[in-house]
């Protein structure tokens, strides 16, 4: 099974480049010159394309071919004051230059929309508000010139005093989507509402891929390992909406989200790194029928933590273990 790591947005190897430089709205209106603003914000944008860049360089570099994009490219993108604002055609340069790198290099990127993005919500502004921001994240991958194996991440939501109810709203409100917004969805499990076993069954009802994520799982879960959920996780990303782009003969690997807890008392936050062991055993329990996954690292060292497991992993190859490292960003392993 070939496994390909990536990390999260930011380095924390490679100084001043982030790609999240940002303005506040309030800034925006102390300017006193809307204008002048929108120019300021489009300039800010500018500076964190370029280093999104530069960041896929030190990327490509570095063996890394999966990384998930800042959704704070576009300071203010869809704050509602702003609505009329349409800054994609002014920087269509700089995302078509993040798009021909990508595509150059083959790598795998993608979107995390954040938590306010929520299509289980029984409020009508805030589902407007949510449709709004995938929209946003699609509009951002098409003028990246990106087909939809380039995809947007989210959870299923709040429960709103309902779980069931609140996933039959999920299920209802996704459905109503366009098209070109469903195709470039992909759903996780989270830690305190959706475990897997919940958000696997939505995945399956819309016909989207599910993204595992393992620390989620292990703390909100059924009873269940994550590894006996697996082989069905693994059909969803087979699903039409899955596939949509992919090349004849091709697949897109099931991905998947790891991160270890930060200690004892707080295990739902993230630690800075990754500890090795017990993503080991999940890959090693999986390895026999996955020809591929994906890995997206969310420590808090960011690309800093997959340098860090490749050194654990290449101890671990070192001893055997069924082990083999390809390269600086991925290994294979045998069952």
């Amino acid at each position: 099974m070939i496994v390909r790591f990536g990390y999260v947005a930011m380095s924390t190897v490679i100084p001043d480049c982030s790609p999240s430089k940002t303005m506040t709205m309030a800034s925006f209106n102390k300017l006193g010159d809307r204008e002048a603003g929108l120019r300021k914000l489009e300039s800010i944008a500018r500076i964190n394309l370029h280093n999104t860049l530069r960041l896929l360089k030190h990327n490509a570099g570095s063996d890394i071919m999966v990384y998930r994009l800042t959704s704070k490219l576009i300071p203010l993108a869809t704050h509602p004051d702003l609505a009329d604002w349409h800054p994609l055609s002014a920087l269509a340069e700089e995302f078509a230059e993040v798009g021909t790198y990508v595509k150059k290099h083959g790598m795998r990127v993608s979107f995390h929309p954040d938590h306010f993005t929520v299509l289980s919500t029984p409020r009508p502004e805030v589902l407007a508000s949510s449709i709004r921001d995938l929209q946003h994240h699609a509009d951002m991958l098409e003028a990246m010139g990106l087909p939809a194996t380039a995809k947007s991440n989210i959870h299923i939501g709040g429960a709103y005093g309902d779980k069931p109810l609140s996933a039959a709203r999920f299920c209802e409100q996704c459905s109503a989507l366009p098209l070109a917004l469903r195709e470039r969805m992909t759903l996780e499990n989270d830690d305190k509402t959706f475990n897997a076993v919940e958000t696997l069954e939505v995945s399956r009802s819309l016909g989207l891929p599910m993204v595992l994520d393992i620390h989620h799982q292990w703390v909100n879960n059924e009873g269940e390992l994550p590894w006996e959920l697996w082989p069905e996780i693994q059909k969803t990303w087979t699903s039409s909406l899955a596939l949509k782009d992919v090349l004849p003969g091709e697949v897109l690997p099931p991905k998947i989200h790891v991160s270890s807890p930060r200690s004892p008392s707080d295990p739902r936050s993230h630690a800075d790194g990754v500890e090795p062991a017990p993503l080991f055993a999940f890959l090693k329990r999986i390895a026999e029928g996955t020809p591929a996954v994906d890995v997206m690292i969310e420590a808090k060292l960011k690309d800093g933590a997959l340098f860090g497991l490749m050194e654990a992993m290449t101890e671990l190859a070192q001893g055997g273990n069924g082990i083999t490292v390809l390269n600086g960003a991925s290994v294979n392993i045998q069952a």
